[in-house]
């Protein structure tokens, strides 16, 4: 029926269900009631509860948007999850309050409907990201570490879907998306509970981004997002919250010119100002609106924070004009993964498409998929996993992706490791650095609960490698219908339950069977195929081995040609290993097989990128032996081919070395560079040669480091980094200030234990601690102390606390518009308790105009705004040093005080009074 609708019409969707509640004024009371359980913490700011305790309150909220022309209502279950609802010792009431919510939309929408049946009313379950985090660690010191699971996600999610549906939600909202991960688990839920209940609802999918970059707080572009959702079953998929629709529009665009599906978006009512109000009014988001709908963008059109029914009854004014309906777009047929960025291969080779005339118009470029962090094909790195020497394991996936790999394959099979605790463990760890994270992973295994456990710790798109018919038609099924359901695509082995295909018949036979039982059975995209034909060692002195190469390479011609869209792959270093020992035999086979093989269709390959030659540059004699071989040309080219190996004089233990340009600058800003960019490879080298050039170890701190970090800070503030880079960049500092803490206590430097304490909170009302604990991460890199209170923390707490700890500063944090009143308080309360230690304020409503009106009045102490997370240890590094201490409060304050003057109202007189004393000249 949604989706029926859709197809006629832009829908409209309701606006913001916190504000209208915020406009109740309830009390502390109105929040308790029948059926909750007691409990000592404070629930209001619970606005789920209210679904149980004051439904006519929500009531009033659905009836609002319906009667100002809204087609769809969202539910009040937003946190009804028993993740949130732990928050407030709620968390085993997640059945009681979905039940209720779907049950209260789903009469009031009938209501309407009822009224008037051609224009039928939909309710959608309101579906949160919760106040967790699947792909950022909270733990300074392990960026391994999560606060929660894939698991524990989808069984949270799970739970609360089921009670909607069996409430007669038509569809769920997975909205205001910050990490990827945490959607995909919500996404397999819903799966989940549509087969359990028996009841088909609809998908909808919208994403929120952090900042102008465009990129949500886990660091994915708008296109890594929707290539790692892109196996949802679903209606719509969108962007709501962020800023204001003006700005959003880009990104919608981006989305509307791929999406196959519907497209909405419900925006802010612009971004909160310095009260952290929202300032758009219906009119003017009316006008920013209409450039949607005009445009053909969108299908569906709502509200997030700072909406109200006004703001929905203008889009029903602009929709009565009439406008024709975005079409969904069509299916790309393109391989689509993501990391943090997106990744495409084609389908559009010139050899088999009739639109390509030829190999100059191409645009698929070969995919190298790094092979080195494979612990079977790499002795080293299986030391450095054995060792537990993650940083130097993790520098070999970076340069992976420095010499071109596009793809990074991981690899734990070995007997003396937990292959499924080290891929988990190396998967989160590589989360933490963008520089490797921006690409897709290959998880690569033998094991299926190694693949299956890596596949719940990856926010993008990845590729299984592999599944094969070894083991026959059900558990080769059963493997790609769990594969689909994570979102990723899939390496099929030329293997069924005869063995391994070894020649051109069986290895066609193979994977047109598999082609078929994939697209067919499982419904899986064909363009998420990836067969491996099997590239098998040449030139090994037994005859039957000599026809492998060209067989691989006639196989892939066959595959491109007939079962469409299906990519091909292979492990190219195999082709080579009787030449083991000879790199340039070997990097020269490589080249040569990649050359033929990419012109029979060839997509991808596991190759060292950084080890091969360019096909033309190959010594003419050496290509000659090479292609005899590969080709399978004469017969007695093996022979031939290992004499002229013999024959090479090559030192195989000199290689040389690639000399980064930035070694080249001078110490300051090799320090400076090595900080930004998260290096930590030459950092001792370089802090050893500091040591010898600075007065103190701490003066390295504060010019090279801190100039670094300031650094890092402004290209954050201007969108040019986002947050997974500042937090590499964060870990850089920390292992920097650990490597001078010793010689800080020998040369009895100040502050030799820790550069600070700081209590941190998010204040009384408010559970949101996303951005609190990424601050906190920072902040402990970069060798503070961090008393992390949590959250709905009281202001009697906060101050205690910083007494008895004696902080040297206070950090408060608030997501939602009332924690600007309760930053107030805790200011108050400070200067009541003759405090003198600085307050620093944080999150997405505050702002300077605010601190400096409303809250800094009320402290003799500096209270400091932080717009972001990367500013903290500026402007506290600022306070903390004598030299600077003071010329930064003197700036401050002068700020502060030009804001108030332009923030007060002129002393106006009234009519009557001003023409009396008008000028009589």
């Amino acid at each position: 029926m949604l989706r029926d609708e859709l197809k006629n019409r832009i829908l409209i969707l309701d606006g913001a269900m916190g504000t209208m509640i915020q406009k109740e004024n309830l009390t502390e009371e109105d929040f308790h009631g029948e059926g909750v359980p007691h409990c000592n913490c404070q629930m209001k700011g619970n606005n789920e509860a209210l679904c149980l305790t004051k439904p006519e309150v929500i009531e009033k909220v659905h009836r609002g948007y319906l009667e100002a022309g809204a087609d769809i209502i969202t539910t009040c279950t937003f946190s009804a999850q028993r993740i949130s609802l732990a928050d407030y010792h709620m968390q085993n009431m997640v059945r009681e309050i979905n039940l209720a919510a779907g049950r209260l939309a789903r009469k009031i929408a009938d209501e309407f409907t009822e009224k008037t049946p051609s224009k039928p009313r939909f309710v959608v379950g309101s579906i949160g990201p919760t106040n967790k985090t699947a792909s950022i660690s909270p733990d300074v010191n392990n960026p391994a570490a999560r606060s929660i699971t894939f698991d524990e996600l989808f069984g949270a999610y799970e739970e609360q879907m089921i009670a909607l549906i069996e409430a007669g939600v038509d569809g769920f909202m997975i909205e205001t998306i910050f990490d990827t991960l945490n959607a995909k688990a919500a996404i397999s839920a819903a799966h989940s509970a549509i087969n359990k209940t028996g009841r088909k609802v609809e998908i909808m999918l919208s994403a929120t981004i952090a900042d102008l970059s465009g990129r949500t707080l886990s660091g994915q572009t708008v296109g890594a997002f929707l290539a790692s959702v892109a196996h949802a079953d679903m209606l719509s998929v969108g962007l709501n919250c962020s800023f204001g629709a003006e700005k959003l529009k880009p990104f919608i665009k981006e989305i509307s010119d791929v999406a196959p599906c519907y497209v909405s978006v419900h925006p802010n009512a612009g971004l909160p100002n310095q009260f952290g109000e929202y300032d758009e009014s219906p009119e003017m988001m009316k006008a920013k609106m209409a450039e949607f709908i005009e445009e053909k963008l969108v299908n569906i059109v709502g509200g997030c924070c700072g909406t109200t029914p006004a703001h929905i009854a203008t889009y029903t004014e602009l929709l009565a004009k009439g406008y024709e309906v975005r079409k969904p777009s069509m299916k790309s047929t393109d391989l689509q993964l993501s990391g943090m960025d997106a990744f495409s291969i084609k389908s559009n080779s010139f050899l088999f498409n009739k639109n390509i005339k030829s190999e100059s118009a191409e645009t698929s470029l070969f995919c190298n998929i790094g092979e080195r962090c494979n612990v079977a094909g790499s002795k080293k790195f299986l030391r450095l996993i054995g060792e537990k020497n993650y940083d130097e394991a993790l520098t070999i996936a970076r340069n992976q992706v420095e010499a071109g790999a596009q793809v990074i394959d991981v690899n734990m099979d070995d007997g003396m490791l937990d292959a499924k605790v080290e891929m988990v463990n190396f998967i989160n760890l590589i989360a933490s650095d963008p520089e490797i994270a921006k690409v897709p992973i290959m998880i690569d295994s033998s094991k299926w609960d190694v693949i299956e456990a890596g596949l719940k710790c990856a926010q993008g798109k990845c590729i299984v490698n592999s599944i094969s018919l070894k083991e026959g038609e059900a558990p080769f099924l059963e493997k790609a219908t769990k594969i689909k359901s994570y979102g990723a695509a899939t390496v099929v082995m030329a293997f069924d339950e005869n063995g391994q295909a070894d020649t051109y018949e069986r290895k066609i036979e193979i994977c047109s069977r598999a082609y078929h039982l994939l697209t067919e059975k499982v419904g899986f995209a064909p363009q998420d195929i990836i067969f491996d034909p099997n590239v098998l060692a040449i030139a090994t002195g037994i005859e039957a081995h000599n026809h492998y190469g060209i067989d691989f390479i006639r196989a892939t011609r066959w595959i491109k040609e007939n079962l469409p869209h299906a990519k091909v792959s292979g492990g190219v270093s195999n082709l080579s290993f009787s030449f083991r020992g000879n790199n340039a035999v070997r990097e020269a086979i490589h080249s040569v097989f990649l050359y033929h093989a990419r012109k029979a269709g060839m997509d991808m390959g596991i190759v060292n990128a950084g080890m091969l030659q360019i096909y033309d540059e190959i010594d003419p004699t050496l290509l000659q032996y090479v292609e005899d071989i590969v080709l399978n040309k004469r017969e007695d080219a093996t022979e031939r081919m290992l004499k002229f190996a013999e024959s090479l004089k090559i030192d195989n233990a000199v290689e040389a070395k690639k000399v980064d340009e930035w070694r080249q600058k001078s110490l300051d800003e090799r320090l400076k560079y090595a900080l930004i960019k998260g290096i930590n490879e030459y950092i001792e080298t370089d802090l050893d040669e500091a040591l010898k050039m600075y007065a103190s170890p701490l003066e390295i701190i504060e010019q090279p480091l801190m100039a670094g970090i300031n650094e890092v800070g402004e290209l954050f503030g201007e969108g040019k980094m986002f947050l997974p880079q500042v937090v590499k960049t964060a870990r850089t500092m920390k292992t920097a200030v650990a490597y001078l803490q010793p010689y800080i206590e020998q040369s009895n430097c100040k502050g030799s234990a820790k550069a600070g304490k700081i209590v941190m909170a998010t204040v009384k009302g408010d559970v949101h601690d996303i951005g609190k604990n990424i601050v906190s991460v920072i902040l402990a890199c970069n060798n503070y102390e961090i008393i992390d209170l949590g959250v709905m923390v009281p202001t009697e707490k906060i101050v205690e606390t910083a007494i008895a700890e004696k902080a040297d500063f206070v950090a408060l944090s608030g997501l939602i518009t009332p924690s600007l009143e309760e930053m107030c308080h805790v200011a108050e309360a400070m200067e009541r308790a003759g405090l003198k230690i600085p307050i620093l304020i944080g999150g997405a409503t505050t702002s300077k105009v605010h601190t400096a009106v409303k809250i800094a009045p009320k402290y003799s102490a500096p209270v400091i705004y932080c717009k972001d997370a990367a500013v903290n240890t500026v402007y506290i590094s600022q306070l903390l040093n004598p030299k600077t201490h003071d010329e930064f409060c003197q700036k401050l304050n002068r700020e502060y005080a030009d804001i108030r003057s332009s923030q007060q109202k002129p002393n106006l007189v009234d009519f009557a009074t001003a023409k009396e004393k008008r000028f009589k000249g």
